[in-house]
């Protein structure tokens, strides 16, 4: 048996169709804009530290001065390390 629904239920219906739409859109837009968490490879600060590493690291300095003049930890050197020496595999 089917359910008779009147003008003004259908009506309030929609209505409350629309404003669950409209929070929903808003939830979509908060996901779309929000910054990703995470080491951000190859941005520019990224980049720019890495630069620094190649022109220390072939200049003979060592890892931890190099770590200090850029103010990050050695692991983080030893990682640009790992992509200098890949890069360089590549190349040869």
């Amino acid at each position: 048996m089917k359910k008779s629904v009147t003008l003004e239920e259908a009506l309030k219906r929609i209505e409350e169709l629309e404003k669950e739409n409209a929070e929903l859109r808003e939830e979509l837009e908060y996901y779309r804009n929000r910054k990703l968490s995470g080491r951000q490879k190859h941005n520019a600060k990224w980049m720019a530290i890495y630069n620094d590493f190649v022109i220390g690291y072939e200049s003979g300095k060592t890892m931890v001065e190099i770590a200090k003049r850029n103010n990050v930890s050695e692991r983080t050197i030893y990682r640009y390390k790992a992509y200098y020496d890949k890069t360089k595999e590549k190349e040869d």
